[in-house]
């Protein structure tokens, strides 16, 4: 059975194709106008930032002749005793990669915790007062804002050197970040459970603990591992400012042009941070799919 194609009349096709046309316009005029704004705003962060490309090619050698020189002598015929010699310290090093890994672990726990209190405070679907909600947002990105080596700074001065300041640091700016996360999944949850548990007369603290918290507690756990990967690199850098961890010797190895212990630390802070990132993305998949699943 054939259909026959109907054609319209060109009086009436003629504004389609001037309609059409007049939109291609107006979408390339946005379009240049949008690269006119980012050209501009890249030229005047440039002149802002003191930016010099010819100081730049100038100079431009100089990094991968740091890492050249920081790459140790190995020979084949002498390969166990030039690794020994490159590795001198490891039982130290490791040692304080370590602690590392416990201060990104502790911040992140403490962290977490935080973050899980106050992220359904934040949630417009859970709390009506407009000002409890204002207080948890704002308090929230307050910590996420602040960057953690300045919370870190700060702490060293009060506490002293050495791995409490880190964890604090990390445990501070990570319940900013969480909770951001946590509250934007709470207020993508299906509401119909809360819904039934509030018609009940189940108290808020109730209706969070039975119609919320299965739905959201993945994600959470997800979220918290991806965090931890975060920290783990975040904590090897605190140790630039006294706050524990392998970074107080790796920044002093720069300092006093230790190139051999700075390709040695460097490297077992790699390998770390890679297997580290491995094990939590498997974690975080299995749980991704948990919470699929239900």
């Amino acid at each position: 059975m054939s259909h026959a194609i109907t054609r319209l009349p060109d009086e009436q096709i003629a504004p389609l194709i001037a309609h059409y046309d007049a939109a291609v316009r107006a979408r390339r005029r946005h379009t240049l106008i949008m690269f006119g704004v980012i050209a501009v705003c890249t030229v005047l962060a440039a002149w802002m930032g003191e930016v010099k490309p010819d100081v730049f090619f100038a100079h431009a050698d100089r990094l991968p002749n740091y890492f050249w020189s920081i790459t140790p002598v190995l020979h084949w015929n002498t390969l166990g005793a030039d690794l020994s010699e490159w590795y001198w310290n490891l039982d130290h090093w490791l040692k304080l990669l370590l602690d590392t890994i416990l201060i990104a672990y502790l911040g992140t726990l403490i962290g977490a915790i935080g973050g899980f209190c106050l992220c359904f405070l934040a949630s417009a679907n859970l709390v009506k007062s407009p000002w409890i909600r204002l207080g948890a947002r704002r308090f929230l990105e307050f910590c996420r804002t602040v960057p953690e080596l300045v919370f870190a700074l700060l702490f060293v001065v009060a506490f002293g050197l050495g791995p409490l300041p880190g964890v604090l640091a990390l445990a501070i700016h990570t319940m900013g970040a969480l909770g951001k996360l946590f509250a934007e999944v709470v207020e993508n949850i299906d509401m119909k459970p809360v819904e039934g548990a509030t018609a009940s007369g189940a108290s808020w603290l109730t209706t969070v603990r039975f119609a919320v918290v299965p739905q959201v507690l993945s994600n959470f756990a997800s979220y918290g591992l991806l965090r931890f990967e975060i920290n783990v690199r975040e904590a090897s850098i605190m140790g630039f400012v006294g706050a524990g961890g392998i970074g107080q010797d790796l920044v002093e190895a720069i300092r006093k042009f230790y190139y051999s212990d700075v390709s040695a630390i460097l490297l077992l802070i790699i390998a770390a941070v890679m297997i580290i990132d491995l094990v939590t993305e498997q974690v975080r998949h299995r749980l991704l799919g948990f919470g699929a699943q239900r």
